[in-house]
């Protein structure tokens, strides 16, 4: 299986992950497709993350995680999951809030993201429980406790 995963950084916001633990993270949540993946991870600021919340989502202020699957290219592009778009100052204050470590957290939302690229949502409470106890799964592999609780 051939994974490619293409990281764009914009912003210079401090305390976050290095591309190598994304990767990784990434790779978790894609293992058990079994299949070429490629998808694009952007990290953005507060400006940027506001901006695409409210053109896709219509939605004021960031939020912390947006996913766009990429649909209908698989003739021309096999493997293209889509982009995943995570706000850096979102990320990190909630992990202060919740008590969370910065890694953790970004753990989480990168494995999230990818999730919903892969076709999952949680829309109504029966698709919810079946992506959390994926998340919580994919997660424990990493090392990293259940973050629901």
């Amino acid at each position: 299986m051939k994974t490619r995963i293409n990281i764009q950084r914009a912003t210079a916001i401090p305390e976050i992950p290095t591309d190598r633990k994304i990767r990784n993270w990434a790779r978790a949540a894609l293992e058990k497709r079994g299949q070429d993946s490629e998808l694009t991870i952007r990290i953005v600021d507060m400006d940027e993350g506001a901006q695409l919340n409210r053109q896709w989502r219509k939605a004021t202020g960031p939020t912390n995680v947006l996913s766009f699957p990429a649909e209908g290219v698989e003739e021309y592009a096999p493997g293209l999951l889509g982009d995943i778009v995570i706000c850096a100052p979102v990320v990190n204050n909630e992990a202060r809030i919740q008590n969370k470590t910065i890694d953790a957290h970004w753990a989480h939302m990168v494995v999230h993201g990818i999730l919903h690229l892969s076709g999952y949502d949680h829309e109504n409470s029966k698709d919810a429980e079946k992506m959390e106890a994926l998340e919580i799964i994919i997660l424990d592999s990493l090392g990293y406790k259940n973050p629901y609780i």
